[in-house]
């Protein structure tokens, strides 16, 4: 008889959906015994940003199947078909955390701890990209070991627009996938990238159409899926259209249907294939490569985990309260103004974040 290893034996998720689905053979079929098992994010109606309750679920969920002899690999995703996660809640950082660093400082206690979980896991994990995956949520699934995603899916980060730093990974990470220059972009300007880019740039294994018309699969319409060079010797493909482009992208996006089923059997192609592998050679190969970005992310997470507690007392309280309390398209500081008052010698303080609010 095995011993339970859980940290929590019997626990019951709350915001995480914690199920086993049957490996498939190479013909499709049911392998009996065998599963993969499935983490959802469980906040549709939040874009699946985590709260602290989630953040707790999912290392519980990790350390679960981590431990289940039966589990071949796990499929780490979001509910729906909006996003994987977009990052922390706005709405309890802005609420709660915001001018609170020491408690911030214990939630990214548990948010480290959920990264290392991932990394920590002894079986191969699979990030199921099913919409945006963006800022925090992008660091979650930079730890995983695999990337499918819909070719829907945007991906990027938000940290120095919302009053943060990208120090939950993406400083650690992001290089190892795309490079330096490229991840100086993305961490600093915040800008979206395309599925087709994130392939391109090395970000993701691979990707699956999901928008249906009249039956058939097409790709998405607003990205450039033609590879060419623009007159200035840019590559396009992958780029987000601009103006009238864009306009008649999401036109013929209004008439048709979304179906994930091409990115499941994308995922269920990883999960086959690791299944025919020999288990502990898998997980001593998966173990050894993580190594890169475990060395970036033991030697950084404690320091970051201190800074981020303290910003929460200036940037990041103005940040998360500007994107919780703002209207609809305008929930950014104004970064001009604040820059000009700070240069003026005005001290940090509500005085001041109520002058740099979107109005």
């Amino acid at each position: 008889m095995f011993k339970n290893h859980d940290l929590v034996p019997d626990y019951q998720f709350k915001e995480v959906k914690y199920e086993l689905k049957p490996c498939l053979d190479h013909q499709g079929n049911p392998v009996e015994g065998l599963f993969n098992a499935w983490i959802t994010l469980n906040n549709p109606r939040q874009f699946n940003s985590y709260t602290t309750q989630m953040v707790k679920d999912v290392i519980l969920a990790f350390r679960k199947a981590s431990n289940s002899r039966n589990v071949v690999s796990v499929v780490f995703t979001g509910e729906g078909e909006k996003a994987f996660c977009t990052g922390g809640n706005t709405k309890e950082y802005a609420e709660y955390y915001a001018g609170q660093p020491d408690e911030y400082k214990q939630y990214m206690r548990l948010f480290n701890d959920m990264v290392t979980a991932i990394l920590h896991c002894d079986k191969p994990v699979i990030c199921r990209v099913n919409g945006m995956r963006i800022a925090g949520g992008q660091e979650i699934g930079m730890a995983c070991d695999f990337t499918v995603a819909s070719d829907m899916a945007m991906f990027g980060q938000a940290g120095p627009r919302h009053g943060s730093a990208p120090d939950g990974g993406s400083t650690d990470f992001l290089a190892l996938f795309v490079g330096i220059e490229n991840a100086m972009i993305s961490c600093t300007y915040c800008e979206m990238w395309s599925a087709f880019k994130a392939k391109r740039l090395g970000l993701i294994t691979d990707f699956a159409p999901v928008l249906k018309k009249e039956g058939k699969f097409i790709p998405n319409p607003l990205v450039e899926t033609e590879k060419y060079l623009d007159s200035f010797g840019k590559i396009v493909y992958g780029e987000y259209k601009t103006g009238e482009a864009k306009n008649q992208a999401k036109a013929l996006m209004a008439e048709c249907e979304v179906d994930l089923s091409l990115l499941d059997k994308e995922v269920n192609k990883i999960s086959t294939a690791l299944m025919y592998l020999v288990p502990n050679c898998v997980a001593k190969t998966i173990e050894s490569l993580r190594k890169q970005k475990l060395q970036h992310w033991d030697k950084n997470r404690e320091t970051n985990r201190s800074w981020l507690g303290l910003n929460m007392m200036t940037e990041g309280k103005a940040g998360f309260k500007a994107f919780n309390e703002g209207p609809k398209g305008n929930r950014e500081l104004d970064f001009v103004k604040l820059r000009q008052l700070l240069a003026n010698g005005e001290k940090w303080g509500d005085e001041l974040i109520e002058k740099v609010m979107p109005r």
